[in-house]
């Protein structure tokens, strides 16, 4: 297995600290709004990534943090005349719910901030003992940057030139511009905890390298997160952990790529910004997973209608020929097939975790189960099988083909019976010839969101939302 480490730049064999443990922390959601796509983004990415470690038997430990005390919580939590914890409390368990609807899975261990201030002081502590940070006057504490020798190296930057293009904001406190706050004193009134330096709470960077080692110990094997982390969150991370415990930190580093928006990047200011929960009021959220991967997790990937109505008419192929297996021979027939389809899939996955491969190998096994399904009924089950089984790596093809193709009943707007009578007419029509009359059923229902798709078996329909 080959993933590829931003900290070399370059792919790398995977060989985990403990063999066949892996120990993975992916940096999470500060709970002050709602989650957007580019949380889904990195919700998604690593879960491919935990549920494959898993197929591969892989003991895994998924640790992802919550930053529940920071500047822009204490803003909101004040902005809505609402407490911190309430704010918080609200915010994580909407992002639980909306991680549940994309088919992510819960990580093993989910550490707050606010759970591990003593860690984080203590942290704090030694760096200020070996001489990487010190507290200043105003009951900041800050880290020296240029006291640790490898800064800049996740990122490949020098100093000096950080320094000449720094948009840092003046502080009188600091011994130098590119130091970065560890401790912060506290506001009147603003939630904080006792310290060595006064009452404060812990800045960002120190919380995640808090967090991580205590969850999986000084050095671990992956560290993931969001394309804007690079810099200066995980340069930040890096330079405080291996200062504290004199060890490296992370053995391998995992970035997803960006959402962009009809090719724009995601911002309130421009008006493309969306949260998990708007996108799913219109769209299934297995397209919008399947959107998400099928691009390979480092690559940008761009949201718009067209790309979601590609990521549904996917869907539909697959769904559509797992439709009526049950018929061809029930649960008790799925076996397993000859392995050559999984044996492709894998390499797929080893290379980096290559979804869009694994997916043109699905792609292969869905015209073998409908060659299948036409000329070799028997072995068609053990097919379906296969193409669930590998589907499920990725977090797709959990729904009944059902449940896929012709959506809830509530939303449908006509029932079942309706439709299926309207079908028969159109039949009727073509019989007498009446193409006029058959097209115009077609196109009613067409706008309705019923597609209709003609086989050598019949008629069947699918049911498209006009938002996908």
């Amino acid at each position: 297995m080959q993933i590829y480490n931003t900290l070399t730049r370059r792919k790398e064999p995977f060989t985990p600290i403990e063999p066949g443990k892996v120990r993975m922390y992916v940096c999470g959601m500060t709970v002050y709004d709602y989650c957007h796509l580019g949380h889904a983004r990195v919700m998604v990415a690593f879960d491919v990534v935990t549920r494959y470690l898993r197929w591969r038997d892989f003991d895994v430990t998924y640790v992802r943090n919550i930053t529940d005390i920071d500047d822009k919580i204490l803003k909101r939590a004040d902005e809505n005349g609402e407490t911190i914890a309430s704010l918080t409390e609200r915010m994580i368990a909407a992002m639980h719910e909306d991680e549940a609807r994309l088919g992510v899975l819960r990580p093993d261990r989910e550490p707050r901030a606010t759970g591990h201030v003593s860690e984080i002081i203590a942290m704090v502590e030694t760096l200020i003992d070996k001489g990487y940070a010190y507290p200043a006057a105003n009951g900041d504490v800050y880290y020296r940057v240029r006291k640790f020798e490898g800064y800049g190296k996740l990122n490949n930057r020098n100093l000096d030139e950080m320094r000449a293009g720094a948009r840092v904001e003046v502080d009188e406190h600091k011994e130098d511009p590119l130091d970065f706050v560890l401790w912060k004193a506290a506001k009147p009134g603003e939630a904080s905890w006792p310290s060595p330096w006064g009452e404060g709470r812990p800045g960002w960077h120190i919380e995640c390298s808090a967090m991580s080692t205590c969850c999986l110990g000084d050095t671990f094997d992956i560290h993931g997160g969001g394309p804007d982390l690079t810099f200066p969150h995980h340069e930040n991370e890096i330079a405080q952990s291996e200062a504290a415990t004199g060890k490296p930190y992370v053995n391998t580093w995992m970035h997803a790529g960006a959402v962009r928006v009809n090719q724009e990047k995601m911002s309130k200011s421009l008006g493309n910004f969306f949260t998990i929960r708007e996108v799913l009021e219109v769209h299934d959220p297995e397209v919008v997973r399947y959107l998400l991967v099928a691009s390979h997790y480092r690559s940008p990937i761009n949201y718009a209608p067209e790309s979601l109505g590609e990521a549904r008419k996917s869907l539909e192929r697959f769904y559509t020929a797992l439709e009526g297996m049950e018929a061809l021979g029930g649960a008790d027939a799925y076996g397993v097939s000859d392995g050559r389809f999984a044996e492709r899939f894998t390499a797929a996955m080893d290379d980096d975790f290559n979804t869009p491969e694994a997916l043109s190998v699905l792609f292969e096994l869905v015209r073998e189960l409908n060659r299948a399904k036409k000329e070799a009924p028997g072995e068609a089950p053990a097919l379906a099988a296969e193409l669930r089984r590998l589907g499920g790596v990725l977090g797709l093809f959990e729904q009944s083909p059902q449940a896929f193709l012709k959506g809830n009943q509530a939303e449908l707007p006509l029932t079942e019976a309706e439709i299926e009578a309207r079908i028969a007419q159109r039949a009727a029509a073509k019989q007498a010839r009446d193409f006029a009359a058959a097209d115009a059923i077609r196109d009613e229902l067409a706008t309705l969101g019923i597609v209709l798709k003609d086989s050598r078996e019949g008629t069947s329909w699918v049911f498209e939302r006009p938002d996908e």
